[in-house]
């Protein structure tokens, strides 16, 4: 298993029905080439429903990096994906430092990616200097894990105790999910981790059981 701790990593979720990707990728497959030895790595997250495609596109291309199939909870993760590519410039500290949506100009990353690999693995860079463009988002909002693995997903039930816990299930089970599933509140969230009216309608009842304290 390759570690890459103290390393700068390009995390890039993409799909191959994806054209911007596709774009992309051949310059991400150039900085694999040219970084490698200095510690850098690009890790592709392909959200591709079947990995097949992923296989022939990767040989296809030529790519010279590890590449996993992910899923919705890999990018609940990291704040949630809502386009595709959508790439973290991760530094040598494991900070995020930058987050482009949309394909960008590979120059624009490979220029945070140098600024990175000039850092102390074990210190923040605090003179980053991002390159700012369209898509690129300076604030990153990774997801709480406990609520991404979470009986009921979105929902962190940490603090609640067993009894409390099973009290919000049997409510959510009982109550209808008016966004026009034809689900419980329970099933909805269970199936559809996306919906947020039943996220929303799930978060209130919880609170309501914590403020109660019975």
């Amino acid at each position: 298993m390759v570690d890459y701790k103290g390393k700068v990593v390009v995390l890039d979720f993409w799909a191959t029905w994806c054209g911007p990707c596709r774009i992309e990728i051949p310059g991400f497959v150039e900085m694999q080439n040219k970084y490698a030895q200095q510690g850098f790595s690009v890790i592709g997250i392909s959200l591709d429903d079947e990995p097949e495609p992923v296989v022939q596109f990767y040989k296809e291309f030529k790519m010279n990096y590890p590449v996993a199939v992910g899923n919705q909870r890999v990018g609940e993760i990291y704040g949630g994906i809502l386009g595709l590519p959508t790439t973290f410039v991760i530094g040598r500290d494991g900070r995020i430092y930058a987050k482009h949506i949309g394909a960008e100009d590979v120059s624009v990353i490979e220029d945070e990616v140098q600024q990175l690999l000039a850092m102390s693995p074990t210190a923040e860079k605090t003179d980053f200097k991002l390159r700012r463009t369209a898509s690129t988002s300076t604030k990153v909002e990774l997801g709480d894990p406990a609520a991404i693995d979470s009986e009921i997903p979105g929902l962190n039930l940490t603090k609640l105790t067993a009894p409390q816990k099973a009290t919000l299930k049997k409510q959510l089970g009982e109550q209808h999910c008016p966004c026009g599933c034809n689900l419980t509140l329970l099933k909805c969230r269970q199936v559809d981790r996306a919906c947020q009216v039943s996220l929303k309608m799930a978060q209130q009842q919880m609170d309501k059981i914590l403020k109660s304290g019975v």
